[in-house]
């Protein structure tokens, strides 16, 4: 009883496959609706993927007596999601009776990063369900008329967030520049302030990531303000449009 049972238990797996597989359209991944989804899906990863994961370091060296060659070197880490005020380090003493004390770099940029970086996931999501829906579901989206139209309107939204987001994150990334150079780190030292004290800068930050984030929001912008064409093409404005204008020639041609 076992044995003809199996073949048949077996055949239940690749027959569910085929049902979940045969209906994906892959062709329309050559065509600009589905083709520019995938770009958007790939730069979305890349955008808050490289303002997530950024971490840079900067530094200074405090040197108390010029003559002397002992020095403190002070090293700050800092990264996403850029609360730098709650980044700290310490100030070398300098003096018999001073201590070293505890300073934090200034500001605060996490709004524009955050920003940043949630529309990116959003972006990633919602890119992917649309390609769940235009692969799979291609029928649907064809034949109901309120999915092409809620598709353009969330492309145009997506559209002016990344704008916005990216124009933000770039102000952003230069305040994060100017706060966490050696030059605004030696400032912030009351100790280098001395007259015999001697303070040099330290690391510079690495911010080749950042700015490549930075980019990656505009390519963003670019791609979906591109796309709403192409789901424009799609609602039922577009559609009552072609046959107006298919019987404006017409009539033309007739007149001749």
């Amino acid at each position: 009883m076992s044995e003809p049972g199996a073949p048949a238990t077996a055949d239940k797996a690749p027959r569910l496959q085929d049902r979940v597989l045969g209906g994906v359209r892959w062709g329309r991944l050559l065509e600009p609706l589905g083709f520019i989804k995938v770009l958007e899906w790939l730069f979305a990863i890349f955008a808050f993927g490289a303002c997530g994961s950024f971490s840079g370091e900067t530094g200074a060296t405090v040197r108390c007596d010029g003559e002397t060659k002992e020095m403190s070197a002070i090293s700050v880490q800092f990264g996403y999601p850029f609360r730098l005020y709650q980044i700290p380090f310490e100030m070398p003493a300098c003096g018999e009776e001073s201590e070293p004390r505890t300073l934090h770099l200034i500001g605060d940029f996490s709004a524009p990063a955050e920003f940043f970086v949630t529309l990116g996931v959003f972006s990633f999501l919602y890119a992917m369900a649309a390609l769940v829906l235009y692969l799979r579901f291609h029928s649907l989206y064809g034949e109901n008329k309120k999915l092409p139209f809620a598709d353009f309107c969330v492309t145009v939204c997506f559209a002016f967030f990344w704008l916005v987001a990216a124009a933000a994150w770039g102000k952003g990334l230069t305040d994060v520049k100017a706060a966490t150079r050696p030059a605004s780190l030696i400032a912030a030292m009351a100790v280098c302030q001395g007259q015999e004290v001697v303070c040099n800068a330290g690391a510079t930050p690495a911010m080749g990531l950042a700015n490549i984030s930075v980019l990656f929001g505009f390519i963003n912008f670019l791609l979906w303000a591109g796309n709403c064409w192409f789901v424009l093409k799609e609602t039922a404005w577009q559609a009552q449009a072609a046959p107006r204008d298919s019987a404006a020639e017409q009539g033309a041609i007739d007149k001749q």
